[in-house]
């Protein structure tokens, strides 16, 4: 059986006014703190939100992002229309980016994005297909 939403929350990413990054993240913290949500998890739901919804500004050109909050856990999905992830294992080992020189001068691609995603989340899972975009999905239990 399906958990109730308790929370549904959709974003539109956009990567045109970095004034903007990382609006998505900070909004569902503030949300998660007038819900009495614990401090640990919600640090480690708003590292995680900030961490997919940057890689879908500088890696995909922006998207959408929407956030699903349960009695017992936090989902959280990113989606965009990028060039998509070739290799995900790749990807994923901590140093390894693809960002532009554009998003290095901008202090982004670092190459830690999916690692700290990994590591701040009891469930990751990434779908993408080159050309296509890539889908991110979080579950951080409360």
């Amino acid at each position: 059986m399906e958990d109730t939403v308790l929370f549904r929350k959709q974003y539109v990413i956009s990567a045109d006014d970095p004034l903007t990054f990382g609006e998505a993240s900070s909004d569902i913290k503030k949300t998660l703190k007038q819900l009495g949500v614990p401090p640990d998890v919600i640090r480690r739901a708003a590292v995680s939100m900030y961490e997919a919804e940057i890689n879908t500004i500088i890696h995909g050109g922006g998207g959408e992002g929407e956030v699903f909050i349960y009695a017992g856990r936090v989902k959280i999905v990113f989606r965009d229309q990028g060039p998509g992830i070739p290799d995900i294992e790749k990807a994923m080992q901590p140093g390894f980016s693809t960002a532009s020189e554009k998003a290095r001068e901008m202090g982004f691609g670092a190459g830690l994005g999916l690692p700290n995603i990994k590591k701040n989340s009891d469930e990751f899972t990434i779908e993408s297909e080159p050309g296509k975009g890539t889908t991110v999905t979080i579950i951080v239990r409360l």
